[in-house]
């Protein structure tokens, strides 16, 4: 019976790979609306939608807002380990073991809508493209973890932080907003955190990024960030990329 609805889900036209990120996220929440019982919290900067050790029940949709995960390393400290944006899920690392294995706490205001993981299970077997979807979710999850990774061990710190703000603008431009200013929730010290390097050696690379004019600082702050080029963002990351390579 799985088999058979997982191959239905996998032909059916709305979970094409390549449907652009707005619409994908338009489709996942319309389907949850559509099919599931959600229940809906605001939550503002630092407020947790669940924590560390926490039986889990179920998933968490990103409506609005910016999101991070907590890992809590053995000598006490927080590490962040993920960054979430509208369309994200939050909780699959519950589902092997039945607890949540971090926290997710928001960055600022923010909704989220919550699905029972086995009223889930059940809506999936109803409607083939649900399932799609949230093997696709699955997927990108897996996927931005070993890109995360790959960056952590490949790239150099400047390169890093491009990286970071590359993927921060592309996704304000997946949920529609504009890419080419972007406001960081996270200060310096927890972007130093998420990428693996100190707080003066994040301040040094965007002062680098900035000399090169491939970023600028507006005049309200330093957390207000100007992007004229996404794309050459990028292009600076994959010359990083392939500097390494040539190692």
């Amino acid at each position: 019976m799985l088999t058979a609805t997982m191959t239905s889900a996998a032909a059916h036209p709305a979970l094409r790979t390549s449907a652009p990120a707005p619409q994908r996220i338009a489709d996942t929440l319309q389907g949850l609306q559509a099919h599931v019982d959600i229940s809906r919290r605001v939550l503002h900067a630092g407020d947790r939608v669940y924590r560390t050790g926490d039986a889990f029940a179920s998933l968490h949709v990103i409506n609005s807002g910016f999101f991070k995960t907590l890992n809590l390393a053995a000598d006490g400290r927080e590490q962040v380990v993920g960054l979430h944006f509208k369309g994200d899920w939050l909780g699959f690392d519950g589902i092997a073991t039945g607890r949540y294995g971090c926290d997710a706490i928001a960055l600022d205001t923010g909704e989220v809508w919550s699905v029972r993981y086995d009223a889930l299970l059940a809506a999936c077997a109803r409607h083939a493209p649900l399932l799609g979807l949230l093997h696709s979710a699955m997927s990108r999850e897996i996927s931005r973890d070993r890109d995360s990774l790959l960056s952590l061990c490949t790239l150099s710190a400047d390169a890093r932080v491009a990286d970071f703000l590359r993927y921060w603008a592309e996704a304000m431009a997946q949920c529609g907003l504009r890419s080419d200013q972007i406001t960081l929730r996270m200060t310096r010290a927890e972007i130093g955190n998420y990428l693996g390097m100190t707080v003066e050696t994040v301040s040094r690379a965007l002062t680098r990024l900035a000399r090169e004019q491939l970023i600028a600082f507006t005049e309200r702050g330093r957390r207000d960030i100007c992007i004229p080029d996404v794309a050459a963002l990028g292009a600076y990351v994959q010359r990083g990329v392939a500097r390494t390579l040539l190692q």
